[in-house]
């Protein structure tokens, strides 16, 4: 499948490759399939731009958790476990959404209460929503650049 994209112009994706997001992200329910692309010439990106297939014009920036000096321990509900067909913990990614905090400002900050939980074994994922960030994310390597 090819899909034009605003970052990337023309990509090819392979069926192997699509994210499905059975019940969308937040704000963006009727955008299901997704893929991660990242620049060519970065062996190592830091983070990755979660294009919708869905809509060209539709694309996050995500980056991984620990690259920030977040660890998370997530705890599924019994859908949630089964949306994900019930993965084994080394087939689990978490990912953080980058946006824009004011349009005045240059900030971009990580939205650490709706991580992206995927099953990168069956490539299925979902947007988890915590009402309250809870105590059992823990910061480290706060010196690390980033």
């Amino acid at each position: 499948m090819q899909v034009d994209t605003y970052l990337f112009g023309a990509i090819e994706v392979a069926p192997e490759k699509i994210i499905q997001f059975p019940q969308g992200l937040i704000a963006f329910e009727s955008c299901k399939q997704f893929t991660l692309a990242h620049e060519n010439d970065q062996e190592t990106p830091a983070s990755f731009t979660l294009q919708s297939l869905d809509d060209a014009a539709l694309a996050f920036q995500i980056i991984d958790p620990t690259a920030l000096g977040f660890h998370y321990e997530l705890a599924l509900t019994e859908a949630e476990n089964t949306l994900l067909q019930s993965p084994a913990p080394e087939d689990v990614a978490v990912m953080l959404v980058l946006f824009k905090q004011d349009e005045g400002q240059a900030a971009i900050s990580p939205n650490l209460r709706a991580p992206l939980v995927i099953n990168t074994k069956a490539r299925i994922g979902l947007q988890k929503v915590m009402e309250v960030l809870r105590p059992n994310i823990t910061l480290s390597n706060l010196i690390s650049k980033v």
